[in-house]
């Protein structure tokens, strides 16, 4: 059969209709691969697009707002259990809003993640330690209630698990979310080589379809070819400018948004573990060392602060407008007056005044014992400091948005728009090459 087929081919290519009947079933079949493979890419591209708007970036920003729920939590717990039974207020209130917000993104990130991933494994070792983080602080305020020192080891156990489980798992789910993120930016900003080359093979041999047509009869335009000539190429410049525009707007996204908002997060969280650890510093009292015999506390105080105001100082780097500078200034401001307010308060507590530094670092009740007055303590400085934090955040997030949203609009509407240029062109291919047999009739 393929010898009879090959032979009829090689007969036919011996005439002129049978030589524009090849030509015209070539260049039909060259438009359509084109139009199918430009749409099967296009249509890649917006997946992958659409995943990075409203799948990955948005889990990757519930990653770090698990990491800082939780830390915020356990420095919410040694705030409240340093200012005594029954504890203000404001700060329990804190603490449990801290403890609801991370459970509620836990089961959104465990919807839209495959338990057998990484995401899905840290989620349930999340799931698993949070109630034992929650059962021991509760055991640590019942005995602090009771103004039983047990209290103080129950919320160094719960610290332990916060920052030997928890957190490390939270950092894991928000480094696999980030991964997922940058994948799926890769993949919807990759150029489409294959929709390319065909579109400008197509364009090509609608070209030389036409001169040869020209040079055998004289004619100047056959209104087929010439129709499927200029869908060829209308689809050819879509696609380049829409992965051209897509391209851009996506690595804008990732350049000034995502860039930035990593570094944010980082911050925040050392900052967040700073409190955390200052916090402890007044709970344990020098009980706790570590392996060079000094404070374990006071020594992850100062790396926290140490990596805080580096980042602080690399996303003013990244920070590419007045806008986005400012609320960064006012953090690094902000460390600055926090050192300085924590190197009183530590000299007040080696000095044996234990009342003095506990008022520095968290300041004092107010008259009802319902709330706190923190002014001019370190929790103020702290607070500032988030604060800033916050409002950066929030500016580069928007700024991600209308970059990696531009990016997705402009794919919009491409696949479709491939079929139907691409049937365009391989009908008007047909009407063309029909015309020029018809005269051999």
């Amino acid at each position: 059969a393929w010898a009879e087929t090959t032979e009829r081919l090689r007969a036919a290519a011996t005439t002129e209709p049978g030589r524009l009947r090849i030509i015209g079933a070539a260049l039909a079949l060259l438009v359509v691969a084109f139009g199918a493979v430009t749409a099967w890419e296009a249509s890649d591209r917006f997946t992958a697009a659409d995943d990075v708007v409203n799948r990955s970036q948005p889990l990757s920003v519930d990653a770090a707002d698990i990491y800082r729920s939780l830390a915020d939590a356990d420095t919410a717990a040694a705030s409240g259990f340093l200012a005594g039974a029954p504890e203000p207020a404001d700060i329990q209130k804190t603490y449990r809003t801290d403890i609801t917000t991370a459970s509620g993104l836990l089961i959104t990130a465990a919807t839209h993640t495959d338990g057998a991933s990484e995401s899905g494994r840290q989620i349930a070792t999340l799931n698993e330690g949070l109630p034992r983080y929650t059962g021991l602080i509760e055991q640590a305020r019942a005995y602090n209630r009771q103004g039983l020192p047990l209290g103080g080891a129950y919320l160094r156990y719960a610290n332990q698990l916060m920052t030997n489980e928890l957190l490390p798992a939270a950092e894991k789910l928000y480094a696999a979310e980030t991964d997922r993120l940058a994948t799926d930016n890769d993949d919807a900003r990759l150029w489409p080589f294959v929709s390319t080359a065909l579109g400008a093979l197509a364009f090509g041999g609608l070209f030389w379809a036409q001169r040869r047509n020209y040079l055998r009869t004289n004619r100047v335009f056959n209104h087929g070819l010439l129709a499927a000539t200029a869908a060829s190429t209308v689809l050819l410049l879509w696609l380049a400018a829409a992965q051209t525009v897509a391209r851009s707007d996506l690595d804008n996204a990732q350049t000034h948004g995502q860039a930035s908002l990593k570094v944010l997060n980082d911050a925040r969280i050392n900052s967040l573990k700073a409190r955390a650890n200052e916090n402890l510093t007044l709970v344990a009292r020098g009980a706790v060392l570590n392996e060079d015999n000094k404070d374990k506390y006071e020594t992850d105080y100062t790396t926290g602060m140490d990596k805080l105001s580096v980042a602080l100082g690399r996303a003013k780097e990244l920070a590419d407008n007045s806008d986005g500078r400012t609320p960064v200034n006012d953090a690094i401001a902000s460390v600055s007056e926090w050192r300085g307010r924590h190197a009183l308060a530590s000299k007040a507590d080696k000095a044996g005044d234990y009342k003095t530094a506990l008022a520095k670092v968290i300041g004092t009740k107010d008259a009802t014992g319902e709330s706190f007055r923190q002014k001019d303590s370190t929790g103020e400085s702290f607070r500032q400091v988030d604060s800033s934090l916050k409002l950066a955040i929030e500016l580069e997030q928007k700024e991600f948005d209308t970059y990696a949203s531009d990016g997705l609009g402009a794919l919009d509407g491409l696949a479709i728009g491939a079929g139907a240029l691409a049937l365009v062109a391989a009908v008007g291919t047909v009407l063309g090459i029909g015309r020029r047999l018809s005269e051999y009739r």
